[in-house]
């Protein structure tokens, strides 16, 4: 034996029978995939005849591209004059989304192909609908301007009251208000209260416990904290307090300290591989050190100027690292021990958390109060409670054309991803008034027509500037943001080419391509059978295998059939042939050197494997860069080439394998091989040359 050479690898019988018995399996589970037609008529047949209730297997066919179905082909220009060049990419972008979305809920196509081009100076916009036949609708659709809308819970009924129901309106809130004043009057003649509560309140959950509402915050029952907040224990109001469900006589009972609530800011210094540094300027080490180097540096009069000038909090430049009050729970645990009981101005040594590393200064503490109260609760009437709306949300006129600007951030208090809003003039003062009266209610953002995000309004909201919260992914929130600033800034565009592709030219490209790669494939496989006989028998098996698998993974995954993806398939088979073929005629060459059968089979793939891999792997590559600069029909290609390389590799060094292992058992390891398309003299001859 040769110095380097490896041991012929020894599997029983029984192993080699498995390994076949399993691609057997793979074969008919794939060819179930690909056709199942067949079976579904003897699961069919079966139900009828035994009423067994089999399940059928799904029959969904491929996916088709334009070129084989049919469709409209639109190329769209963007006039992106009036957006600074800053943001002009991600404008286009969240047209290209807008676009995307209403051709797959609108004209309800399922593999749209949306993409963004430039050429020059232009944006285009390049838009494939498979399918469609009605061009001048989805003309109409896509062209349509994105629309951004704020709106809140409609409470107006859908028509105009009749004077009967005017009449009933008015009769019901004129009792009302005549019932509050005499309890009004009852509750400040000196009378219990709890009894005028029993007498005169609407209020079912707290009428059998003297109106007694327990703490309540100002986030809860707004005007009666407004209310309790001036005015002292066992004070009883001396006017109606009015909210929107309808009127209250209320009495104050005790004040409490609420939750602890710790003002403080802090400069934070991400590294690569923090959570949600998305643009690290340092490594862990080099972040350690600036951030140490910045405490040395820091005090409580230029604490502020540092976070803005070195924070990489992405709102730092503006807030100076500023986070507010906080409560308990609202930081992470790290951050929450190092502030909460530190002396108020004192500035905390770094502390590290998933963020990177902080310094934290320590502005003040306090608690929030909390009253407690009891009511008297009569219940008024709206326009809505007699004629209901018809729509749950009503337009409050805030809309995209008010909104100067939405951004991914991030909440300095709980390091959630967020998008923060920015909005004009006017837009703050539309936005103050929307979120003022519904403070405790959703407010809705629509695009298009569709809700993308139903906040819920916590507080008043008059700086002009608002986040929209809610568990987001960086993802999620950069399409959010895109989507928003589509509506923001209006891309108009252009349609400047439009063209229609007939179906039965569809139908006649895939014929013929179907019948093109159908002849070929014989083709190769009346060569191989011919020339390397029994061994080319087993290619033509394993070519078999190869096709049924790589057409069940197309319909698995959902790849888009065109004619550049049949044509990287049909390609791929001729790969899967050169792996056979270069395994075939090693395996002469081994018999030829006087190995028997046996060996001479082991070796011929050993020795074939790493001329396969190297051709497989640069093809593999070649796919990649396809795929990552290639756009529509060359990466169609690139992506049915690599799977059909996969597959290739899998056929050829598996089952071709496993049958050569099963079937050459069979034979005699003398004799001239004339199975194998070689004889004796081909050795004799093969030995006068070299000599």
């Amino acid at each position: 034996m040769a110095k380097n050479a490896k041991p012929v690898v020894s599997l029983s019988r029984s192993q080699i029978k498995w390994r076949v018995l399993w691609i057997g399996i793979l074969l008919v589970v794939c060819l179930l995939i690909v056709a199942p037609t067949y079976a579904n008529k003897g699961v069919d047949w079966v139900n009828n005849k035994a009423n067994l209730g089999l399940p059928r297997l799904p029959d969904k066919g491929f996916n088709l591209g334009l070129d084989l179905q049919g469709g409209a082909h639109l190329v769209y220009q963007a006039d992106t004059k009036q957006v600074p060049d800053a943001d002009r990419v991600n404008a286009v972008e969240g047209v290209r989304d807008v676009i995307e979305r209403r051709v797959r809920g609108g004209l309800g196509v399922s593999e749209p192909l949306v993409q963004t081009t430039k050429v020059g100076e232009d944006f285009r916009i390049i838009v494939e609908l498979p399918g469609i036949t009605d061009v001048n609708q989805a003309i109409k659709m896509i062209g349509e301007t994105p629309v951004l809308e704020f709106k809140e819970e409609n409470n107006e009924p859908a028509r105009e009251l009749t004077k009967d129901e005017q009449k009933q309106l008015d009769t019901f809130n004129k009792e009302a208000e005549k019932n509050a004043k005499l309890a009004l009057k009852e509750a400040n003649s000196g009378a219990d209260f709890a009894s005028v509560v029993t007498k005169y309140t609407q209020d079912d959950k707290s009428k059998n416990n003297g109106g007694d509402l327990g703490f309540i915050t100002n986030k809860i029952y707004p005007e009666i904290f407004a209310w309790a907040s001036n005015h002292k224990d066992g004070e009883v109001s001396k006017d109606i307090v009015k909210s929107f469900e309808g009127l209250n006589i209320v009495k104050r009972i005790a004040e409490r300290q609420g939750e602890k609530q710790v003002e403080a800011a802090h400069i934070l210094i991400c590294y690569k591989g923090a959570e949600r540094c998305d643009n690290p300027l340092y490594t862990q080490e080099e972040a350690k050190a600036k951030i140490l180097e910045l405490k040395k540096q820091a005090n409580i009069s230029n604490f502020a100027n540092l976070a803005k000038q070195f924070s990489t909090e992405p709102n730092a430049k503006i807030s100076g690292g500023d986070l507010g009050k906080f409560g308990t729970g609202q930081m992470v645990p790290e951050f929450e021990k190092a502030v909460w009981d530190a002396p108020v101005g004192s500035i905390s040594d770094v502390i590290e958390t998933q963020f990177g590393y902080h310094i934290i200064y320590k502005k003040g503490e306090d608690f929030a109060k909390e009253y407690q109260v009891a009511r008297v609760f009569i219940k008024t009437q709206q326009k809505g409670d007699i004629v209901p709306p018809t729509e749950q949300w009503k337009a409050t006129g805030l809309s995209g054309k008010q909104l100067k600007r939405a951004e991914v951030t991030q909440d300095s208090r709980s390091g959630q991803v967020q998008v923060s809003l920015n909005f004009d003039e006017n837009g703050t003062k539309l936005f103050a008034d929307i979120t003022g009266r519904n403070v405790g209610k959703p407010v809705a953002i629509y695009l298009d027509g569709q809700p993308i995000s139903i906040p819920k309004v916590n507080e008043a909201i008059t700086s002009g500037s608002a986040v929209i919260s809610g568990g987001f992914t960086l993802a999620e929130a950069k399409q959010l943001s895109q989507r928003l600033n589509s509506g923001a800034l209006p891309v108009p565009v252009e349609l400047i080419s439009q063209q229609k592709v007939d179906a039965t030219l569809g139908v006649d490209s895939l014929a013929k391509s179907f019948h093109a790669g159908l002849i070929g494939l014989l083709g190769v496989m009346l060569f191989m059978v011919i020339y390397y006989r029994f061994p080319g028998l087993l290619s033509v098996f394993s070519l078999i295998v190869y096709a049924l698998l790589s057409m069940a993974t197309f319909k698995l995954l959902g790849v888009t059939m065109t004619l550049s993806g049949i044509a990287g398939f049909i390609l791929s088979i001729g790969m899967a042939v050169d792996t056979n073929v270069l395994v075939f005629e090693r395996l002469k060459e081994e018999l030829r050197s006087g190995k028997n059968l046996h060996s001479a089979s082991e070796e011929s793939f050993r020795r074939s494997w790493p001329s396969i891999r190297d051709g497989h792997i640069a093809t593999l590559v070649s796919c990649v860069f396809l795929v990552w600069f290639g756009t529509g029909f060359v990466q169609g290609f690139a992506v049915t080439l690599a799977i059909g390389v996969l597959f290739s590799l899998f056929t050829a060094i598996v089952a071709t394998r496993a049958m050569s292992r099963l079937v050459f058992n069979w034979f005699d390891e003398k004799g001239n091989f004339l199975f194998l398309g070689y004889t004796k003299s081909d050795e004799t001859s093969s030995e006068v040359i070299n000599k």
